[in-house]
């Protein structure tokens, strides 16, 4: 019997990022139980270390784990301001339309450091989402990293509304994510003249 047992375990482990979803739970019940936050625009932070399995053959964070806790980050950002439960009872879908990181100083094993999320704006299809990585040990930003989180069978306008019980108005875009959408515009019309859509849709 034990030894089903572990070979099951064995077969989930290697088959799934368990990890992954454990974490996601973690998250979840953590987010749960703050104090919610109203102020839709308000920057939110959490925390971190940089452990051995984030790690790689140089002994820092490896690029692919920033991305990786930008998820979980958000998931965290988006429970404790409403927009989850809002968007999952409005039959939504956040689904990473595009995102773009910049690293600046690699972060060293056991060193702490925390993830400021905000939203910066949104338009017809998507939120966009600004998220730093500040070392707690000197406060300088390690990276940054930009991010586009379509929103799928509704509008971010209609999540708002739903959440906040009145219309809030889109903050001015900063130039940085002016610049970053329309180079997101810009490669989108290249691959869809590269495919041929763009002479299929006249």
């Amino acid at each position: 019997m034990l030894l089903l047992v572990l070979g099951a375990l064995l077969l989930l482990f290697c088959t799934l990022d368990v990890w992954y979803f454990l974490r996601g739970a973690h998250v979840f019940v953590q987010a749960w139980f703050q104090p919610r936050v109203r102020d839709m625009l308000a920057e939110q932070s959490i925390d971190g270390t940089v452990l051995p399995h984030d790690l790689d053959y140089m002994g820092h964070m490896n690029n692919s784990r920033y991305l990786r806790e930008c998820d979980f980050a958000r998931f965290h950002h988006y429970m404790r301001n409403g927009l989850f439960m809002a968007s999952w009872k409005l039959g939504a879908r956040l689904v990473v339309g595009a995102s773009t990181i910049r690293y600046r100083r690699s972060l060293a094993f056991r060193e702490a450091f925390e993830i400021r999320t905000k939203i910066v704006g949104w338009d017809e299809k998507a939120f966009y989402i600004e998220q730093r990585f500040v070392s707690k040990k000197d406060g300088f930003v390690s990276a940054v990293m930009l991010c586009r989180q379509n929103v799928v069978h509704c509008s971010p306008e209609s999540i708002l509304e739903f959440v906040c019980k009145r219309t809030i108005d889109c903050p001015e875009f900063p130039e940085d994510l002016k610049h970053w959408i329309s180079f997101i515009s810009a490669s989108s019309q290249a691959l869809r003249a590269e495919s041929g859509l763009e002479e299929k849709n006249k």
